[in-house]
């Protein structure tokens, strides 16, 4: 395949682009690479300006980063999202975008905290916000999709929608801190290897590395240092009822 001239805006505009989702995303280089199955010596050249991207490889980097490097054949998606999802605007949801330290009970280790990221932010090709979760243990079972903001409500709602498999996370409107509470619903592996429905509260907390440093993810069980806090944040969900589990 072809290298790419006249339909993108210049390569040195791509590399600048591709360098700002990296920094959005805070994905190294090599993250980058890796996501996009690329050599790392075949970014370089292309961010370098030493070899044009072709057509194939800017595809790749689009749906690593999730975002538009190449100008539209067709007009540009909406800035507005579809109505099936709330119909917002882009200008209107830019304080939602960002990085979250997401908190839910383990399903497997009874009291423990399960940590992980989730990324929000906007997808230009198809004029909604997404999410997309990292820096899961269970990586295989990482989700991404869309995300659901009707006013008629006022919560948020990120959907998967795989194949018409569902999960679903519904979140009260963020604090004053950025911070949204919640309930996930999904399915969990059990005996025999069933999948069964669960529920469980959820707290998105909004992270900014660069000021707070990492967060601890992975398993967070009693004894470790940052149990005492991300526990309190999970038991806020019932506690200050942003959501109820009724059975």
């Amino acid at each position: 395949m072809g290298n790419i001239g006249g339909d993108i805006a210049g390569q040195h505009d791509v590399g600048e682009r591709i360098r700002e989702g990296m920094a959005r995303r805070r994905m190294s280089r090599l993250q980058l690479a890796d996501a996009a199955k690329l050599s790392v010596s075949t970014l370089e050249k292309g961010l370098s300006g030493e070899r044009p991207f072709t057509l194939a490889t800017l595809i790749r980097i689009e749906d690593a980063l999730g975002v538009r490097l190449r100008s539209a054949a067709a007009p540009a998606a909406s800035p507005q999202a579809a109505a099936d999802l709330g119909a917002y605007r882009r200008e209107g949801v830019d304080w939602l975008i960002g990085s979250y330290l997401t908190l839910r009970p383990s399903f497997e280790t009874p009291g423990a905290v399960y940590a992980y990221l989730t990324e929000i932010f906007w997808n230009d090709d198809a004029g909604h916000l997404g999410f997309s979760e990292k820096a899961r243990l269970d990586a295989q079972f990482a989700q991404k999709g869309a995300v659901s903001m009707p006013y008629q409500s006022g919560h948020i709602y990120l959907v998967t929608n795989e194949h018409g498999q569902y999960r679903l996370m519904t979140l009260g409107r963020p604090s004053i801190a950025g911070n949204m509470y919640g309930l996930l619903t999904t399915l969990r592996s059990a005996r025999g290897g069933r999948l069964t429905p669960v529920a469980a509260p959820v707290a998105l907390l909004k992270w900014d590395a660069a000021r707070r440093g990492e967060p601890a993810l992975g398993l967070v069980a009693e004894g470790h240092a940052a149990f005492a806090d991300y526990r309190r944040e999970v038991d806020r969900v019932c506690d200050e009822e942003f959501s109820a589990l009724i059975a």
